[in-house]
């Protein structure tokens, strides 16, 4: 079906979502009550999208064929996560079925390489690096950057997967042969006071809307707590909105992009990496926003209207690992005990270390409030008591820890 690029996509249509993880099955809850219907795509069976969603199809992201069958029957096509063929994108695009946000964006996106050189081309604050695709160039690439520096692979990595720490330039030979000789991307070690991001959206009339800037605290390379609004100076936060702005109009996006920053030991504020979609520091928008930045994905994609991003009362977001599940089932109820905090579940099959089940979000009169109420109702879940709280800022020395694909 071949829809208008300017016409929006009412209320009864089907929105087309690649990937089928905890992304898009928030977006599906809020595409409901909205009027739409969500047709999801991977191969996954009994994925946390398909469990919501009017249709599931299972089928290779390579499969021409599946690919031409799914987008018949949608109106628009989105994404859930980027590391998606750009068979998806032309496929769809060949069927007259808008793709939003569009191939372009997910094609500078999903590999670290290409999204440091677009940055760097449109004049946007990022760490030194270079791109080295060879243990000489690694080695060339250091003597330019400096040490310590942490080496990433250029594509495929997230979760602190994919990189490592160099400290001294004799360690080049050990580095690349641990990414195991593929593209990389060498960049500077920062030394950051807050790491922080900014979740925006784009409309097809070229409006913006924005989340505030977010404070981030990660424990090992994984998003632990997210904060609303961040504790970091009004100017700092106002100029990280700015740089997202600039960001969502070089792009050219339709949709909810994030964008993550360090706000460096020096005071500058450098942008660590895109993602184009909704992210998980935007989880708490769902209790705290207005407008949660599911919905506003669905908006945007549709040609509607952005909602408001007002920010009802301060929040802090928890991550649910599989760690929780070390010592058997969470104690869920006692999570239901704390006063202001709500539980979110993704229907994964399984719980592994580090694989991201679920959520806490918290709203209170204050920000102190809402973390102590996030990490008490955590702390309630867990049946063994070695499963500690990260409750610093995180002002220690970072090497650019990545997202991409959570």
């Amino acid at each position: 079906m071949t829809t208008n690029k300017h016409q929006p996509i009412l209320p009864g249509a089907t929105i087309g979502v690649f990937g089928s993880g905890q992304l898009g099955r928030m977006m599906a809850l809020a595409a409901r009550p909205m009027g739409y219907r969500i047709h999801t795509y991977s191969p996954d069976r009994d994925s946390p999208t398909g469990q919501v969603a009017d249709r599931e199809v299972v089928a290779d992201y390579e499969n021409e064929d599946a690919l031409a069958d799914f987008v018949r029957h949608v109106q628009v096509v989105t994404f859930e996560f980027e590391n998606v063929p750009a068979l998806v994108a032309k496929v769809a695009e060949a069927a007259g079925v808008p793709v939003r946000p569009g191939a372009t964006v997910l094609h500078t996106a999903q590999q670290r390489a290409r999204e440091k050189q677009f940055l760097a081309s449109a004049g946007l604050p990022v760490a030194p690096f270079a791109l080295v695709t060879t243990q000489v160039e690694l080695e060339a690439a250091l003597a330019q950057v400096g040490t310590p520096a942490v080496l990433k692979t250029a594509a495929f990595g997230y979760d602190g997967k994919g990189q490592v720490r160099i400290d001294e330039a004799s360690q080049a030979g050990d580095a690349w042969a641990t990414l195991g000789g593929q593209p990389a991307v060498l960049e500077a070690f920062i030394s950051f006071q807050h790491e922080l991001s900014v979740v925006a959206a784009r409309g097809l009339d070229d409006s913006f809307a924005h989340y505030g800037a977010l404070e981030n605290i990660h424990r090992n390379h994984i998003l632990d707590l997210t904060i609303a609004p961040a504790r970091i100076p009004g100017p700092v936060a106002a100029q990280a909105v700015e740089l997202a702005r600039a960001v969502l109009e070089k792009m050219d996006v339709v949709g909810v992009l994030c964008v993550e920053f360090f706000w460096a030991g020096d005071g500058r504020l450098l942008i660590n990496e895109l993602a184009p979609r909704p992210h998980n520091s935007g989880h708490l928008t769902i209790e705290a926003a207005l407008t949660s930045q599911f919905e506003q994905q669905v908006r945007a994609i549709c040609g509607l209207p952005l909602g408001s991003t007002t920010l009802v009362r301060p929040a802090a977001m928890a991550n649910l690992l599989g760690d929780l599940w070390r010592n058997g089932e969470p104690d869920w109820a006692a999570a239901y005990a704390t006063p202001g905090v709500k539980l979110h579940l993704y229907g994964k099959q399984s719980a592994r270390i580090g694989r991201k089940m679920g959520h806490l979000t918290a709203i209170a009169p204050n920000v102190e409030d809402a973390i102590a109420n996030v990490l008490a109702a955590r702390r309630a879940l867990q049946r063994d008591s070695a499963l500690s709280d990260v409750t610093s800022t995180g002002q220690s020395t970072s090497g650019g820890r990545s997202t991409k694909n959570e």
